[in-house]
């Protein structure tokens, strides 16, 4: 159950796991709980095919958006298309200001910048950062891309903090040489040097990087289905998360047959409660384990989010036979 996290000081919850396993059903449930709760609460997609517009049945675009008749939650699909242009709103005078001030570029040079590896993925940790801190919202609500992009996206501050050290030693190589080039063109233009903008870039990543291992802030959940694939996957995902510095407390396992009247579901029921068991038995003393049932109908709309978040939030002792059912 996720009732622990309503008395919590946490400002960001990640939602994770395998493409398909229900992720964004889960985050937009819990959203959607919080906000009843009168938090006002954002919810996120960073998924490439967002689907928050389709389970709120309204459309919720690339701006914070209220969710039609939900007081107190807001929500937004970003794609990396806007937050590259947000990075290059933030960041691009300054770049530009230092790279003209020794070579006569257009401004387009910026353009190519932001398509460093690490640029994207980084000021996408810093966006989200940013919006976790604000006094605008009490909570930030976070549909992480399928697996892989996600565990990618959290290794890059340690990346990206490697890159920096390696760049500033470069640039601190060539200043020198920047500056007698800078004399030959008869550029006289003064302006911030690369070491500031990196310096500055640093403090971003190390910022993220405690945020987000810091339990008291944030947490991350992890949603999987009772599937080979799914378990696997859940497994390796734990170990990259804990190797990164984040211990997720929390794993919801969807899709899990309650009604089983045919024989064909009877062994469906039989194959996942294989998996189901091995995944409490390796997890249980660790974390929270929920279990969402396939439900008959799609979970699209504000009635059927709130029956899932009904049995997402249901008290402990109501939910004792839930694991071994």
């Amino acid at each position: 159950t996720l009732s622990s996290l309503e008395t919590s000081s946490r400002k960001l919850l990640l939602f994770g796991g395998k493409g398909g396993v229900g992720k964004t059903t889960c985050a937009a449930a819990t959203a959607l709980h919080f906000a009843r709760l009168g938090k006002r609460t954002l919810l996120i997609s960073s998924d490439p095919t967002p689907s928050l517009s389709d389970i709120f049945v309204t459309r919720i675009g690339a701006e914070e958006t209220p969710v039609r008749k939900i007081r107190n939650l807001h929500a937004t699909e970003i794609s990396s298309d806007v937050v590259l242009q947000r990075w290059k709103e933030k960041y691009g005078p300054e770049i530009y200001e230092v790279v003209s001030s020794f070579l006569p570029l257009d401004y387009d040079i910026i353009d190519y910048i932001g398509g460093a590896p690490g640029i994207e993925e980084e000021y996408m940790l810093g966006f989200i950062l940013d919006l976790a801190k604000s006094e605008k919202y009490d909570l930030v609500v976070w549909d992480t891309a399928p697996a892989g992009h996600t565990l990618h996206l959290l290794k890059m501050p340690t990346r990206f903090l490697a890159h920096l050290d390696a760049a500033a030693k470069v640039y601190t190589r060539i200043h020198k040489r920047l500056h007698d080039l800078r004399h030959i063109l008869g550029i006289q233009k003064k302006a911030r040097s690369v070491i500031d903008i990196i310096e500055g870039w640093r403090t971003l990543a190390e910022e993220v990087m405690s945020f987000l291992t810091d339990p008291l802030l944030t947490e991350f959940i992890i949603a999987t289905i009772p599937e080979g694939l799914g378990t696997n996957l859940t497994e390796r995902m734990m170990n990259t998360l804990r190797e990164s510095g984040i211990a997720p407390n929390y794993l919801i396992i969807n899709n899990v047959i309650s009604t089983m009247d045919s024989e064909f579901l009877r062994a469906r029921r039989k194959m996942q409660q294989e998996y189901i068991d091995h995944m409490v038995n390796k997890f249980g003393q660790r974390m929270n384990i929920s279990m969402l049932p396939l439900f008959p109908h799609e979970i699209r709309g504000i009635e059927r989010l709130e029956q899932v978040a009904k049995i997402l939030f249901e008290p402990p002792h109501e939910k004792e036979d839930s694991v071994s059912s």
